[in-house]
C-alpha cells in the first residue's frame, strides 16, 4: 500500500560540482573584533570549514557510509496533502521479542543522528539488555524526504505521516523516541494515536512548573522541594536561550521564506546557520570538519531543499491548535521518560515533568546537550534500557513485545 522500496542515496555529480564552485566563489564579511562566538559563527571558523568543504571533504565518502544503512522510501499521504515520497531508516531487530521504535529528529538534525545508537539498541551485546526493531525517517522536508509546498502540513500531519509509516512497517504498537521538533510531533503523536504509540522518551522536555489548579498534590511538592543549585542553573541556561539564542525561531516561525532563499542559495549562509547551533547546543562536543559538514551537507543536497525544513515553524507558530503548548500538556495514556541534559536548551527541574504524562523514568546527567542521540548516545541507550528494561516502568508496554 506504501509501495516501500529500498533507497540509495546518490547524488549526481553536477550537484557536488556546483556546491565547490559556489564554495570558491563566496564572499565573506568582516567582524567585529574579539567577541567570540557572542555575535554568532566567527569568521575564521565559518573560512576554514569553507576551504575545507571546497577542497577536502568527501561528500562520496559520506554517501558510501549512509548508504549501508537499510534506507527505504514509503509512498504516504496525510489527510487532505499530497504523497510524499518518504526515506527512513529500518533497522529490525534478530531478537524475536524486539520492540519497534520510532526515532524523530528535528533542525537542525536529521536521520543521521539514529546511527551511533543503532547497533546497540538493534542488536545489544549483553542478553540482558532489550532490543529494539529502530524506525528513523526523514521527516517531511528533511533530508530524503519528500516536503509539501501546500500551507498548513504542521506537526500534526508529521506525527500522521510517521505513525502511518509504523503501521505500513507492520508495527501496530510501537514507542518512540524524540527531541527538538521529534519531541514536538511524538507529544502530538502521543495525543492523536495512544491506541498504538504506548510509550514515549523525550530528550527535550519543556513542562511547566506544576500548578494549583492541576495535580494539587503535586503542586504542595513543587512548592515545599527547593531549587537544587543543578536546577538553578539549567533554568538559567533556559534564559539564555531566550534571549540570546533564539533568534532563528522567530526568523524561521514567522519569514522562512525570506531566510529561505539565503539557505538554498549560499552553501556557506547555510554552514553559518547551522554551525553556530552545532556550537551553541551542545556541552563543549568536539566536533570535527567532517561531522560538520556532513551535517550541513546532508541538508544541501536534501530533497526538499534546505528552505523546507523551516517551515514546520512557520506552522507550529500559526497552528491554532498551539503544539508547542499542548504539546507539553499531561497526555495520560502514554507513558513517559525524560532526560535532562545541562546544555539542553531548556533545563527544568526534574519534578516539573511529572505535569507532561504518567513518568516512569526522568534521567538527569551530568553532561550532554541538544542533540543527545548524538553527542551522548551512550545516555540515551542506557535510558531506554533503563525505561524498557525488565526492571522499567514501561516493560512489556507494547503487546508481545518484551525486547528479549
Amino acid at each position: 500500500m506504501a509501495n516501500i522500496q529500498p533507497y540509495t542515496i546518490a547524488v549526481s555529480q553536477a550537484k557536488i560540482d556546483r556546491l565547490h564552485q559556489k564554495l570558491a566563489l563566496t564572499d565573506f564579511p568582516d567582524e567585529v573584533e574579539n567577541v567570540g562566538w557572542d555575535r554568532g559563527a566567527p569568521l575564521a571558523d565559518v573560512k576554514r570549514l569553507t576551504e575545507y568543504w571546497q577542497e577536502k571533504y568527501d561528500w562520496r565518502a559520506t554517501e558510501a557510509k549512509l548508504n549501508e544503512l537499510p534506507n527505504y522510501t514509503a509512498d504516504i499521504q496525510a489527510e487532505g496533502f499530497e504523497t510524499l515520497k518518504i526515506h527512513f531508516v529500518h533497522q529490525p531487530s534478530k531478537v524475536k521479542g524486539a520492540i519497534p521504535l520510532l526515532f524523530v529528529h528535528g533542525w537542525p538534525g536529521s536521520f543521521d543522528e539514529v546511527v551511533k545508537i543503532l547497533p546497540e539498541l538493534v542488536e545489544p551485546k549483553n542478553s540482558e539488555h532489550p532490543a529494539f526493531h529502530v524506525v528513523a525517517p526523514s521527516i517531511p522536508g528533511y533530508g530524503f524526504s519528500e516536503g509539501s509546498r501546500k500551507p498548513g502540513f504542521r506537526v500534526k500531519q508529521t506525527g500522521e505521516i510517521c505513525h502511518k509509516l509504523m503501521l505500513a512497517l507492520g508495527y501496530d504498537e510501537y514507542v518512540s523516541q524524540g527531541g527538538d521538533i521529534g519531541c514536538f510531533v511524538t507529544r502530538q503523536m502521543g495525543k492523536q494515536y495512544a491506541q498504538s504509540i504506548k510509550a514515549s522518551h523525550i530528550n527535550m522536555p519543556r513542562p511547566n512548573p506544576p500548578s494549583p489548579h492541576g495535580d494539587v498534590e503535586l503542586y504542595m511538592q513543587h512548592m515545599q522541594t527547593p531549587l537544587t543549585d543543578k536546577e538553578k542553573e539549567g533554568l538559567k541556561r533556559w534564559q539564555w536561550f531566550t534571549k540570546e539564542g533564539s533568534g532563528y525561531n522567530l526568523q524561521h516561525g514567522t519569514k522562512p521564506q525570506t531566510i529561505g532563499y539565503s539557505v538554498t542559495d549560499s552553501p556557506v549562509g547555510l554552514l553559518a546557520w547551522i554551525y553556530e547551533k552545532l556550537h551553541d547546543w551542545t556541552d563543549s562536543y568536539p566536533w570535527t570538519e567532517d561531522e560538520v559538514l556532513t551535517w550541513v551537507s546532508i541538508y544541501w543536497f536534501s530533497t526538499a531543499g534546505p528552505a523546507a525544513s523551516q517551515r514546520i515553524y512557520y506552522e507550529m507558530y500559526h497552528d491554532p491548535d498551539k503544539p508547542r503548548v499542548s504539546s507539553f500538556e499531561y497526555i495520560p495514556d502514554v507513558l513517559l521518560g525524560t532526560a535532562n541534559f545541562p546544555m539542553e536548551l531548556s533545563v527544568t527541574p526534574k519534578l516539573w515533568n511529572k505535569t507532561l504524562g504518567p513518568l516512569v523514568l526522568a534521567s538527569e546527567w551530568d553532561k550532554g546537550g541538544h542533540f543527545a542521540a548524538y553527542e551522548r548516545p551512550d545516555a540515551i541507550i542506557q535510558d531506554l534500557r533503563d525505561m524498557f528494561g525488565k526492571k522499567g516502568g514501561a516493560y512489556a508496554v507494547v503487546k508481545g513485545q518484551t525486547g528479549y
